[in-house]
């Protein structure tokens, strides 16, 4: 019997190495708890507070928004509403609408 590889998420994976990070409980109880090996626990928590320095970074700051060319947007603005009204007088001259 073939069984299928489990796969998890970061935020399973952050939510177990918190626990562990905690310590009130130990690996084998975390372990037990979460059904998981304690090696790989012990492997997530030390990635975990490897890359926790890239939570305060701000050159990656999630409330960041990308930079957005407002004349190339307002240009297409300019050439949807062009292209509507044409529609508009074609549908008026064959008594569509």
């Amino acid at each position: 019997m073939k069984k299928t590889r489990r796969k998890f998420t970061s935020g399973f994976k952050a939510k177990v190495a918190i626990e562990a990070i905690k310590e009130r409980s130990t690996l084998s109880e975390l372990a037990e708890k979460f059904e998981l090996h304690p090696t790989q626990i012990t492997k997530w928590k030390k990635d975990f507070l490897e890359n926790a320095s890239a939570a305060f970074d701000s050159s990656g700051s999630v409330d960041e928004e990308p930079a957005v060319d407002v004349d190339r947007l307002y240009s297409k603005i300019g050439q949807l509403e062009v292209e509507r009204d044409f529609l508009k007088k074609s549908l008026k001259k064959t008594g569509l609408l």
